[in-house]
């Protein structure tokens, strides 16, 4: 497990892509980790590699993204990390997706653990939950499920993108600088908490 964590770090500096944005703008004020991939099936249909790469892509890629930018932030006066994940972290959203909901599960708790640890440093931490949004990956849900997904949700319809990126801008904004810790819920009243 430790070589696949060493392995996952070498290959996120591996581009460069981070090193350069701090060369270049001397300072990151804001980091937003938006990255979800959802491999169906409970833990009978899925194997142990589906599972992995499901916690690879949706909490390592958000982990490593925030354990190059926080020193830069800590430098710099703080700033702001959002974190996206998901309704079916939360809830079962009617058909099993086991690595799924428990990889953006682990998000939230990253999340709430890193926002008390970074508050003093002036960096605030916190996470957005999407219900159901118009995207590639609602794109591929069979139209049936689709509709019994709608019309669980209050608001009767799916969200927009538009939606995830004003609660994003907002959590950004100085506007939020007193809210840490926090997930915040963007679902149509699909799951309330």
């Amino acid at each position: 497990m430790a070589n696949h964590f060493s392995q996952l770090a070498k290959k996120s500096r591996t581009n460069g892509s981070l090193e350069k944005i701090e060369k270049e703008q001397k300072k990151v004020d804001i980091l937003v980790n938006v990255v979800g991939q959802s491999e169906p099936g409970g833990p009978v249909e899925i194997d142990s590699t589906t599972w992995q790469k499901q916690f690879t892509l949706n909490l390592d890629t958000a982990y490593f993204c925030i354990k190059f930018v926080i020193p830069i932030m800590e430098k710099n006066s703080g700033g702001s990390i959002v974190n996206i994940s998901s309704v079916a972290g939360l809830r079962y959203i009617g058909k099993p997706q086991v690595g799924y909901s428990a990889s953006k599960a682990a998000v939230v708790g990253m999340s709430k653990s890193l926002a008390i640890e970074y508050a003093k440093k002036n960096i605030n931490i916190n996470c957005i939950s999407p219900g159901f949004i118009k995207t590639v990956m609602t794109d591929k849900i069979e139209e049936k499920f689709k509709e019994t997904i709608i019309s669980k949700i209050p608001s009767a319809r799916l969200g927009e993108p538009d939606d995830i990126a004003n609660a994003v801008g907002f959590l950004c904004s100085n506007q939020s600088s007193y809210i840490n810790g926090e997930t915040l819920h963007v679902n149509g009243g699909m799951y309330m908490a």
